[in-house]
C-alpha cells in the first residue's frame, strides 16, 4: 500500500528538518507512540499503540532514519509486531523552502499482515492518512516559535 502528499509548515527548511529528525519530537508527534529508545545511531526502538476499526493494539519495533542530506531529504523506515499483526514500512519526506515556509512532499509504503491485514485495504489507507495528518498538525504545533505568554497571553 502506498501513502503519499505534501504539507506545509510555517518555519525555514533547517528548523523543520532538524524537528522532523529529533526522536524527542518524533515521540511527540507520532499518534500513539509510547516511546522512541535510541539503540544506535539514528535507530530507535519505539512502542505504538495503534489500530484500525475495532482492531486494536500495542506494536513494539525499531524505526531508523536514513538516506540523510540536511536541510533536504531522509527516509524513515519502520517495522513492528504486535497484537493486531505487523507492520513494515519506509517514508521519504523531501523538504522545499517556500516563501519563507517548508513544502514536506512526502511518500512512502506500507505492508500490514495479521489480523489487521483483514480489515481491508481502504480502511488502513484512510487511518494511515488520518495519522498523517495527525503527525504533520502536531509538527506544525511544535515548530510555532514559543511566545514565552501562558493561553491567557499574560
Amino acid at each position: 500500500m502506498k501513502i503519499d502528499g505534501t504539507h506545509e509548515i510555517k518555519a525555514s527548511r533547517e528548523r523543520v528538518y532538524a524537528l522532523i529528525t529529533d526522536p524527542e519530537v518524533l515521540r511527540r508527534c507520532i499518534p500513539g507512540c509510547e516511546s522512541l529508545e535510541k539503540i544506535e545511531e539514528n535507530a530507535y526502538a519505539a512502542t505504538l499503540k495503534a489500530g484500525v476499526g475495532m482492531v486494536k493494539g500495542t506494536f513494539k519495533g525499531n524505526v531508523k532514519l536514513a538516506e540523510m542530506r540536511p536541510p533536504e531529504h531522509y527516509r524513515l523506515e519502520v517495522d513492528g509486531k504486535g497484537g493486531p499483526g505487523f507492520v513494515k514500512g519506509t517514508g521519504d519526506f523531501d523538504l522545499e523552502e517556500q516563501d519563507g515556509a517548508t513544502l514536506i512532499r512526502y511518500a512512502g509504503e506500507m505492508q500490514v499482515g495479521g489480523t489487521i491485514a483483514g480489515i481491508g485495504q481502504r480502511m488502513i489507507q484512510g487511518a494511515a492518512k488520518m495519522m498523517a495528518s495527525r503527525f504533520f498538525t502536531a509538527l506544525e504545533a511544535e515548530a510555532k516559535p514559543s511566545t514565552g505568554l501562558d493561553a491567557r497571553g499574560i
